[in-house]
């Protein structure tokens, strides 16, 4: 395995969940990291809680300039930009019936574009380095659909297909996609249908913990130059999802 205390990343979404724990177990193994989300105050706190090796700024992901900002704030502070993490997502759920378009929508935004968004910030950089990594969060909706997940799975599904055309473009680069199974987040806190919002509980009666990604996002980083992980996918033992 490759030392990564040399590694400077940058994670989406780390104010909480999978980015907030992805953010401790790089930083335990002496990467430097510039994490971004919406609630700077929870990325001030975590950065003050971590030192010198994480710094933070707002970032809206569905903003391109604001993520292009994000990414050169980075590279300011730390010298150059290795890594990507793209984890910023949002699951609000509901039948297709429902005709929560304005739900929808955010999920494209946020799901899609704001990984397009993260991948345009970093991708000159990393062709003109000949290296770097962009590991993109997904879920097992990437793999399969469930009522009232159409539109997430769909956006899910866009960001494996992204990933692996960004592997197949780019021989120098190397692009992970990283699919959860059913996880205890914050992730579905945002779902308005009470009848989904209730099922989701039900679901995470036995799920993964946050720090179980994150140790997926560290293996595929401690690979050596020449392994590329292209995908994992972690679920519960004791679940189906």
């Amino acid at each position: 395995m490759t030392n990564i205390s040399d590694k400077i990343v940058l994670v989406t979404g780390a104010s909480s969940g999978i980015g907030e724990a992805t953010t401790r177990e790089l930083a335990a193994a002496g990467a430097k990291l510039f994490i971004g989300a919406r609630r700077g105050e929870r990325l001030e706190a975590l950065a003050e809680e971590l030192g010198e090796q994480v710094a933070w700024r707002t970032l809206d992901v569905t903003d391109a300039e604001d993520f292009d900002a994000f990414a050169d704030a980075a590279e300011e502070r730390f010298g150059r930009v290795d890594v990507l993490v793209n984890n910023a997502g949002v699951m609000p759920l509901s039948p297709l019936a429902a005709l929560k378009r304005d739900e929808w929508k955010r999920m494209i935004d946020v799901n899609i574009h704001g990984v397009l968004n993260g991948i345009a910030a970093v991708l000159p950089r990393f062709v003109a380095q000949k290296n770097g990594h962009v590991i993109n969060v997904a879920s097992v909706g990437a793999h399969i659909v469930l009522p009232t997940a159409a539109v997430y799975c769909g956006t899910k599904y866009a960001v494996w297909a992204i990933t692996e055309g960004l592997r197949q473009e780019h021989d120098e680069i190397r692009s992970t996609i990283i699919s959860p199974g059913v996880t205890a987040t914050e992730l579905g806190d945002d779902i308005t249908d009470p009848a989904v919002a209730e099922a989701l509980k039900e679901w995470r009666q036995k799920s993964l913990t946050p720090d179980a990604i994150a140790r997926a996002i560290r293996y595929a980083l401690e690979q050596p130059d020449g392994v590329d992980i292209n995908e994992v996918i972690v679920r519960p033992t004791a679940a189906g999802m």
